[in-house]
């Protein structure tokens, strides 16, 4: 962390002017500016809006590898965090940067801790969301996983399959809509039934734009296709809502090879031995085969 010297002089002087900014930047690109000075503050291009109610407990910083937290509290508006963005977690995961500024030289700032939003939580129109530093994704699990089905997911780059080609992806309109979970699309593609199962479904216009879903079960139907999701999305979707649904992928190497032409790029290990093979016991004039899966 730098820390001008011009700000070092102003803390110094026992008289200061600051006031904390905090900023706020989605996924999907939806950045914001808040502030607890009573008037808006402006520097990197953001305007940091003194009208939000937003406020910071204190902070938790170490020197070692151990988390630094802190809490936001701040009250919902429909200009800035909404009850229903963060219903649809749209706020999931998001960076934040908290600056200490000198509000009368906004040039004269430090950043004070930079991370994501962890768990939010909402009632009596505020919200209270957990701020994370960086050192919190030394805690989640790294490496590669041995198993029987592929690790990678269906177009990333360990799988590398262009999933935007024609057969794979295709975009259609919302007919209806049953209990959230059970839609009827009017897709344009006619390919065989269970094709898009486990695959997803991604909303482009609506209250639930940007949202996905995984793909339970998909048929063909009278208009198009009929599908159902998992579980319902957090943001309602509505006739005439626009998607686009990808087709999916039961992470076995048969599948891999006939439906994706993929084979070479398989992340999974077909011929492990399972737990039944580890526990058996060897049997006079019997051979065991751990290969047949991979056929």
């Amino acid at each position: 962390m730098t820390v001008s010297q011009a700000l070092l002089d102003h803390l110094a002087s026992g008289i200061t002017t600051l006031a904390r900014c905090w900023r706020l930047t989605r996924r999907d690109g939806w950045s914001r500016g808040f502030t607890d000075h009573d008037g808006d503050l402006t520097f990197d291009d953001l305007t940091y809006r003194a009208d939000t109610g937003l406020s910071a407990r204190a902070f938790l910083q170490t020197t070692g590898l151990s988390i630094d937290n802190t809490e936001a509290l701040g009250a919902l508006s429909d200009v800035s965090v909404t009850e229903a963005d963060i219903r649809a977690g749209r706020f999931d995961g998001a960076e934040v940067e908290v600056w200490l500024v000198n509000w009368a030289d906004v040039s004269e700032r430090m950043m004070l801790f930079r991370g994501h939003l962890g768990e939010i939580t909402r009632s009596g129109g505020a919200f209270r969301a957990e701020l994370l530093g960086l050192a919190e994704v030394l805690n989640q699990p790294q490496g590669r996983v041995y198993q029987k089905s592929c690790s990678a997911v269906l177009g990333d780059g360990k799988c590398r399959f262009d999933v935007g080609q024609i057969g794979f992806t295709d975009d259609a309109e919302v007919v209806s809509v049953d209990h959230g979970t059970k839609l009827v699309l009017s897709a344009t593609q006619d390919p065989q039934d269970r094709w898009y199962e486990r695959g997803i479904l991604r909303v482009l216009s609506g209250a639930a734009e940007g949202l996905t879903g995984v793909i339970k079960n998909d048929r063909r139907g009278a208009v198009g296709r009929d599908v159902a999701l998992w579980q319902e999305l957090r943001a309602a979707i509505v006739p005439g809502d626009r998607v686009r649904i990808v087709a999916g992928c039961d992470k076995q190497p048969g599948t891999c090879k006939a439906k994706f032409d993929n084979i070479l790029n398989f992340r999974g290990f077909p011929s492990i031995p399972g737990e039944d093979r580890l526990l058996s016991v060897p049997v006079r004039g019997t051979t065991t085969d751990t290969t047949s899966d991979a056929k």
